[in-house]
C-alpha cells in the first residue's frame, strides 16, 4: 500500500468537465519483451521508421491540446530527457553545413520551456504506481494517461477524439477498439451505447472469449479525474504483485462516471517484436514522401522470402 495522498477521495460528478491540459507518460519499463535491443537504449527511443516511438505519442498529445507532459521515468532512462532537449552541438553542425531543413525539423519538435516534467518511479511497482508518482505535478485537475508502447494511427489523433468526447460527457474516459482475442486484453463491460460512446459499468481483465462481456479492448489511452490518486495511494497490490491502475479505476467507478470511446483508427503494440515490426511497417507505408518506396521495398523483401 502506498503512502496516502492528501485530498478528498472521490469528489462528485459536479465539475468533472474541467479542461484537459496534462498527460502522464509512464516510461520506466525495461522493455524486456524486445531485448536485446533495449539493453542500452530505452524502448521508447527505438525508431519507428524515421523517429523514436515516443515522438508519435508526444505528437498525439500535442494534437489533442495537451500543454504539459509528465514523464514517469526510471534508472537508465535519462536519454529520453535528452531527446526532448536542445542539441546545441548538432544544431550548430547543421547550421554550419547549411542544412536548414533538418535544423528547422529539429526545432519544430521542441516544446516550450517548462512544458515537460520528469519524475522517477524508483521501483517497478506497476502502472498504477507509475501514475501515482505524477500526482504532485498533475495536482487537482483531470489528466490523460498515454501508454508509450501503444502507437495509435488515427486522424484526428486518438487523444484528440477522446478530448472531444470528454468535453461532452466529462468524468473518466478510456479508448477501446474491437478485438478477436479478448483473453489477451482488458475489456469493458458496457451498460449502454450511443454511436461510438459507451457508458461503462465495469471492466474485466483477460476474460475467456465465451465469458467476455464485450469484444472492446482497452487500448492504452485514458482520461482520468485526480481523485484516482487517493485511491492509488491506498490500493493494495494486485495481479503480478503490482499496483494496478485498473483496480483503482474500478473503485473510482463506484462514485464517478466512466465512458469508453470506440475511437476511429488502429493501435500498434510496440511492446513485442512482431508488434514493433507491424508499427514500423505501417508508419513507413504511411509516410507521404517515402511511402511508395517503402511499399516497394517490403514487397521485394517478401517476394525474395517466398
Amino acid at each position: 500500500m502506498l503512502q496516502r495522498s492528501k485530498g478528498n477521495t472521490m469528489g462528485s460528478e459536479q465539475g468533472l468537465t474541467r479542461p484537459l491540459r496534462k498527460a502522464v507518460l509512464p516510461v520506466a519499463g525495461l522493455g524486456t519483451r524486445v531485448l536485446p535491443a533495449t539493453k542500452s537504449i530505452p524502448k521508447e527511443l527505438l525508431p519507428v521508421f524515421d523517429r523514436p516511438a515516443i515522438q508519435y505519442v508526444v505528437d498525439e498529445a500535442l494534437a489533442a491540446g495537451i500543454e504539459h507532459i509528465v514523464f514517469v521515468t526510471g534508472r537508465n532512462k535519462s536519454a529520453i530527457e535528452d531527446y526532448f532537449d536542445r542539441a546545441y552541438e548538432l544544431e550548430d553542425t547543421l547550421r554550419m553545413k547549411s542544412k536548414g531543413a533538418l535544423l528547422e525539423a529539429l526545432k519544430a519538435d521542441l516544446w516550450p520551456p517548462g512544458a515537460m516534467s520528469f519524475v522517477r518511479q524508483q521501483a517497478p511497482l506497476g502502472l498504477g504506481h507509475a501514475v501515482w508518482c505524477a500526482r504532485e505535478v498533475i495536482g487537482n485537475e483531470p489528466f490523460a494517461v498515454m501508454l508509450p508502447d501503444m502507437l495509435m494511427m488515427a486522424k484526428p489523433s486518438c487523444l484528440a477524439q477522446m478530448a472531444e468526447a470528454y468535453a461532452k460527457v466529462g468524468g473518466n474516459l478510456i479508448a477501446v477498439e474491437p478485438t478477436d482475442s479478448p483473453e489477451q486484453y482488458g475489456v469493458i463491460d458496457p451498460e449502454s451505447r450511443e454511436g461510438r460512446l459507451i457508458k461503462m459499468k465495469g471492466m474485466v481483465e483477460k476474460p475467456k472469449p465465451e465469458a467476455a462481456p464485450s469484444n472492446l479492448a482497452i487500448s492504452g489511452r485514458y482520461i482520468l479525474q485526480p481523485e484516482i490518486f487517493a485511491l492509488l495511494a491506498s490500493q493494495q497490490a494486485g495481479a503480478g504483485g503490482e499496483i494496478q491502475l485498473t483496480d483503482a479505476m474500478a473503485r473510482l467507478m463506484r462514485a464517478q462516471s466512466f465512458h469508453a470511446l470506440a475511437y476511429e483508427g488502429e493501435t500498434y503494440d510496440c511492446g513485442d517484436k512482431i508488434g514493433y515490426l507491424r508499427a514500423f511497417a505501417a508508419h513507413a507505408l504511411a509516410d507521404q514522401a517515402l511511402g511508395q518506396k517503402a511499399a516497394d521495398t517490403l514487397k521485394a523483401a517478401l517476394t525474395k522470402k517466398l
